[in-house]
């Protein structure tokens, strides 16, 4: 070891509190980024297997392929395993909506292959012979041909033929380029309807129904479906042994591998939140680890000079910087390392229920240690090292000797710089003008010191703001829905919505339920009876003596509409029969109204001038007004609060105000008859549930066996606030580790910042006590420069933390998270400006005690090298 390298070792040992908490920061520094690398790792295998368990294990699939390229591919060295079922053929799917998928696809699985692909069952069973099948849900949602369990169904099976081509399921349909020729008539029972086979593509021209095969693995019309040893060679792999073949990739499981070229969005969002993560992280870590070498230095400055002037080099002289970072390192990376298992392993093991529940319920989030995100950690690490040392090493063996030797490059101080209004003079008095002065003057130690307190006090500012929008979010949501369980469609004819309804009502769990339909039409209205308020809402005044306003008329059954008469306070029989009057719901909405996220129509200004109102209700088809079947209403506005409609991808016009009619299910007919094709927002069903899970379950069953052609939405809405919940609990759990871990560090620097800088002023401070300053009078001063540093970093800090908070809330209202109020955490707030003084002080007074022990005598005497 050279003398270098001994006087390096020599300053850690001299300067061991320093060394220590650099040593920690080091600790903390790799510590996150091993957290943040494993966590990585075990989230992305812990999807891989839930993806492996819910699509399968395999990696590549060749399609149509004959008994001997099964057998090669078997025979493969970097094959771990393979299956196959047999290609059975294609029928003709009679009555078929869907022009490019006109044929139903027979597959033939052994026992082994649905073990190896995942089927995942709807209602009914899986087929246990050659006469049983299996059929796809999506037969009846996108082909409009419905089977039910218990159906027979008989089949004239044959190939598709392009020439004398024999087309798979790889090929899309080509009308008029192809033919199906029959080779068979196969007689079937159907014994379960089942999610679309993974296996199955868009472009695929049939729909999958799946029956057993007792020749499923010696036929010699197959599909193959490979698990390599190796999935990192399944692009070259499936690319040398197609051998002409076509075939397809389990996207579904690779892209969790990072082996999904095609899935470009996924690899960015995965790289690109990492590296920021890992950037904050290093960030704070250099902050820290710079100050400490930049501090060291500074100690050592005479020493420094007096070895360059004997002759030793800018090289020489930032080697030996650099080894004092290695060995720092080399304690504190292990350590880390150690700690951010630990610590990471803890934090898994407090979320992984959660992510049960919203992901893959059959496979547990478990600790995946991989080496080379280990050796990655400690890289980036060490690398956060070398920059913090190099930079003030370079700076050090730059500076002139004589600089050095004399320690003039430590404070260089401007005429006027460290001037001081007389304001603060008289208001601090003579200390406090002494800490202002000494701030001014080392602008740069402390400027590391308030962007650190900056930092922390930003992420937990904006990171407390981003969980208060969620739970704002996830509220919303229980506030707005009134049902458990929703089932919405557009085009479901009403009598079968209506058989579909009793049916599903006698789920078990179920407590209360209802029917609607909403429609869209437009209301033409006097003028005059609209509100000033309507009117100033709307920015302008009607010209004309009517005004034509889009609305919903909401359709509800008798039962629930009658309960609404009652707790309007109205008469039954008023609102009920052929001339009945109709009630709505007509409000203002504006910004000021709403409180705490709740919708009540109470809180809204009225739409109209009186409680009633005279109007002609038109339909609108296609969204036009269907002038033919309009027809005049009276209307009574109640101060209620409408049913909520079921669950529908279709978006409301977004309007000034809410003007929602209600009226009986029994007089939809009157006012929509069937001929005017009104044009329907959302119709269907809600249900109230004691055990929604239980009840959905059984809803399903019911579905698939009344042969549901309809497109339909089924929304369980418990299991999505318990998803919302879960959410959030990761959230909490994620970022607040990660914002306690970066405070760590700002915590770290400020104490290592502060309690240096107070020892290499101990000089100074043991000057003023010698000409005079009272202890008191030193306490005060030491106490305005916390508040200085407090002060200086509150006033960067919230700012920023506001901005970012308020763009955190924007970000999230663009994405779709509307109606939350932006609302300021005023508690994080409060916790903030506490800790920074609290640390601030801390720091402080730990330091000066350290001082106060020395001789006066000795610290006046003291070279500081």
């Amino acid at each position: 070891m050279n003398i270098f390298n001994k006087i390096a070792l020599q300053s850690l040992r001299k300067n061991r509190t320093r060394t220590l908490v650099t040593i920690i920061g080091v600790v903390l520094s790799a510590a996150m980024i091993t957290a943040v690398a494993t966590f990585g790792v075990s989230l992305l295998d812990y999807m891989a297997e839930g993806a492996a368990a819910k699509y399968g294990d395999w990696h590549v699939a060749f399609l149509d392929v004959d008994s001997s390229f099964v057998k090669e591919r078997a025979g493969d060295k970097e094959a771990a395993k393979t299956v196959t079922f047999e290609n059975i053929g294609y029928a003709a799917l009679d009555s078929g909506k869907n022009p490019s998928k006109p044929y139903l696809f027979i597959a033939g699985f052994s026992k082994k292959t649905f073990d190896a692909l995942p089927v995942t069952l709807l209602s009914g069973r899986l087929p246990e012979n050659s006469g049983e099948i299996l059929v796809s849900g999506k037969t009846a949602t996108d082909g409009g041909v419905s089977y039910a369990v218990g159906d027979t169904v008989s089949l004239s099976v044959g190939s598709r033929m392009n020439g004398n081509k024999k087309l798979g399921q790889n090929a899309p349909y080509t009308s008029g380029a192809e033919t199906l020729v029959p080779q068979g008539e196969k007689t079937y029972t159907v014994v379960g309807i089942c999610g679309t086979p993974v296996f199955e593509e868009d472009s695929a021209p049939g729909y999958t129904l799946i029956t057993m095969s007792d020749t499923a693995e010696t036929a010699d019309d197959l599909s193959l479906f490979v698990t390599l040893k190796n999935p990192r060679r399944v692009h070259s792999y499936a690319s040398t042994e197609a051998a002409g073949h076509a075939y397809i990739l389990n996207h579904d499981v690779l892209r969790f591998m990072g082996l999904d070229s095609s899935d470009k969005i996924f690899n960015t969002l995965l790289y690109a939140v990492g590296g920021i993560v890992v950037a904050i992280i290093m960030i704070g870590s250099v902050f820290l680890i710079h100050n400490s070498f930049s501090i060291s230095l500074n100690e050592r400055t005479r020493q420094i000079g007096i070895l360059a002037s004997v002759g030793a080099t800018a090289k020489q002289l930032r080697h030996s910087v650099l080894f004092e970072g290695l060995c720092i390192g080399a304690v504190g990376i292990p350590i880390g390392i150690l700690a951010g298992l630990g610590g990471i392993q803890l934090v898994i093991s407090v979320v992984a229920g959660n992510f049960g529940n919203i992901l893959y319920s059959g496979v547990p989030l478990a600790l995946h240690v991989s080496a080379l995100a280990l050796a990655g950690a400690a890289a980036v690490s060490l690398v956060t090292i070398l920059i913090s040392a190099y930079i003030p090493a370079k700076k050090a063996a730059n500076t002139p000797v004589m600089e050095c030797i004399r320690q003039t490059n430590e404070v260089k101080v401007e005429a006027g710089a460290v001037e001081t209004s007389k304001l603060v003079q008289h208001v601090c008095g003579l200390e406090g003008t002494l800490a202002l002065k000494n701030f001014k003057r080392n602008k740069k130690r402390y400027r590391s010191i308030v962007l650190s307190l900056v930092l922390s006090v930003v992420l937990f500012i904006s990171t407390s703001a981003f969980v208060t929008d969620l739970k704002q979010t996830m509220a919303q949501a229980l506030s707005f829905t009134t049902y458990d369980i929703g089932f919405g469609t557009t085009d479901m004819d009403d009598g079968e919505m209506l058989r579909l309804y009793d049916r599903l009502k006698t789920a078990g769990g179920v407590t209360q339920s209802s029917y609607q339909a909403v429609m869209k039409y437009s209301c033409v209205v006097q003028a005059d009876e609209l509100s000033d308020d309507y009117w100033e809402s709307a920015g302008e005044s009607s010209p004309d003596e009517t005004a034509e306003l889009p609305i919903e008329i909401q359709f509800l059954d008798d039962s629930t509409y009658l309960n609404l008469i009652r707790s309007a306070g109205l008469s039954a029989e008023d609102y009920t029969g052929e001339n009945a009057k109709m009630i709505a719901v007509a409000k203002i909405q504006t910004g000021s109204n709403e409180k705490k996220g709740e919708k009540e129509a109470g809180e809204f200004r009225n739409m109209f001038k009186g409680s009633s109102v005279e109007a002609a209700l038109i339909p609108e088809t296609d969204g036009e007004p269907n002038l033919g079947h309009g027809q005049s209403a009276s209307i009574t506005c109640v101060e209620v609060v409408s049913p909520d409609t079921p669950p529908t991808t279709a978006v409301s016009d977004q309007q000034t105000y809410f003007f929602q009619v209600m009226a009986p299910w029994s007089l939809k007919e009157k006012i929509a008859p069937s001929d005017a094709s009104a044009d329907v927002r959302v119709k269907g069903l809600t249900f109230q549930s004691e055990n929604p899970s239980q009840s959905v379950a059984e809803m399903k069953t019911m579905i698939q066996g009344a042969g549901i052609t309809s497109a339909y939405m089924l929304l369980n809405t418990s299991e999505v606030m318990d998803e919302n919940r879960n959410y959030i609990f990761i959230s909490n759990v994620f970022a607040y580790t990660f914002i306690v871990m970066i405070s760590l560090i700002a915590v770290a620097n400020v104490f290592n910042t502060i309690s240096t800088n107070i020892r290499l002023r101990r000089r100074e401070l043991a000057m003023l006590q010698s000409v005079g300053m009272s202890e008191r009078s030193f306490n005060k001063m030491m106490r305005y420069e916390c508040a200085f540093y407090g002060v200086r970093a509150l006033l960067v800090g919230l700012p920023l933390a506001i901005i970012f908070s308020w763009l955190i809330y924007k970000g999230m209202f663009i994405g779709g998270a509307e109606g939350i109020k932006f609302v300021l955490p005023w508690a994080s707030i409060g916790i903030s400006v506490l800790s920074v003084l609290l640390v601030i002080f801390v720091t402080m007074t730990y330091a000066v005690g350290k001082i106060r022990k020395e001789n006066i005598i000795d610290a006046l005497r003291d070279d500081t090298d």
